[in-house]
């Protein structure tokens, strides 16, 4: 039983861990900053940045799909700002428009180029396939020790815990900026920090972890993430500290459980095949948030603004 869990559930398990708390914790000043969506936005652009890297390589290698969705990330971040500071509109606004425009610029793409041939596998990146992320050599526990196994772990893993660290690196560096900024952006200006530096910064983070997460994982946990464990822990305490402590929980619980819910929860109802994995980390992540609205201890906070909330 052991030996089975390592190679074909460890890894998976391990990878929706890391990209779940990548998500969860630029997440919470996104919340807070009211530009949630900022992670449904760049999940999905990554589409033509992933047609215009074929097209470029003729190679549907994973490192050419990763630095154009990166590269499109990135662009949509830019755009994003530009749209929002130049034509002085809400965020929202902002983000609806670079990506619908990206999306159908993707979609376009797709349908005038000679990529139809190719099977570029659009549906894995928003839906991810962590099932396939076996550990094929693991013989056990014992295989943690291995060189050779570990040598054959999938590399998405390698990844995903690179850009996770990075996360939790730049989170602790710029803790202080962050904070005052999304609570006080005034008083950060006072206090000449650069406001308009810090946001794009985070939203680049945001960016940076969506894209690293996608093809392992897919957007749909990548947009549960970047909302709902942080909006679950915004309502469990008036911390900002707690919250992010909270926010890793819940998003930890939710890639655990929901990876095991997608394997054995349909059988324990009668069912013959397991549901995807994404999909259930996404509703258990959304069920813990509901939760969260019902019983927790901050529940009146629903609705109040990062001012009156701070």
């Amino acid at each position: 039983m052991g030996a089975e869990f390592v190679q074909f559930s460890l890894t998976p398990i391990l990878i929706g861990i890391l990209a779940s708390i990548a998500c969860a914790l630029p997440g919470n000043f996104l919340v807070l900053r009211k530009q949630a969506l900022i992670g449904d936005a760049i999940s999905h652009v990554v589409l033509p940045g992933i047609v215009v890297a074929f097209l470029i390589t003729g190679s549907v290698a994973a490192l050419p799909m990763l630095l154009g969705a990166a590269g499109a990330a990135i662009v949509a971040v830019i755009l994003i700002e530009a749209i929002k500071r130049l034509g002085n509109i809400e965020p929202g606004a902002a983000m609806g428009v670079a990506f619908t425009s990206l999306f159908a610029g993707g979609v376009l793409l797709l349908e005038q180029s000679d990529t139809s041939s190719v099977h570029l596998d659009v549906e894995h990146a928003l839906m991810g396939n962590l099932e396939s992320l076996i550990w094929f050599k693991a013989q056990g526990w014992s295989s943690l020790w291995d060189l050779e196994a570990l040598a054959a772990l999938p590399h998405e893993l390698g990844r995903i815990a690179v850009v996770c660290a990075l996360v939790i690196v730049l989170t602790v560096i710029f803790w202080r900026p962050l904070k005052i900024s999304t609570f006080d952006e005034s008083f950060a200006q006072a206090l000449g920090l650069p406001v308009g530096a810090i946001g794009f910064g985070l939203v680049v983070t945001a960016a940076v972890a969506a894209v690293a997460a996608f093809d392992a994982v897919g957007s749909i946990i990548v947009i549960a993430m970047f909302i709902c464990p942080p909006a679950a822990a915004r309502l469990m305490t008036n911390r900002l500290e707690t919250q992010v402590t909270w926010s890793i929980v819940f998003a930890t619980l939710s890639a655990i459980l929901g990876y095991v819910f997608a394997g054995y929860g349909p059988l324990w109802f009668g069912a013959q095949n397991a549901v995807s994995a994404a999909g259930m980390i996404a509703t258990v992540s959304g069920i813990i948030l509901a939760l969260a609205c019902l019983f927790g201890p901050y529940r009146s906070r629903i609705g109040v603004g990062r001012e009156e909330a701070a």
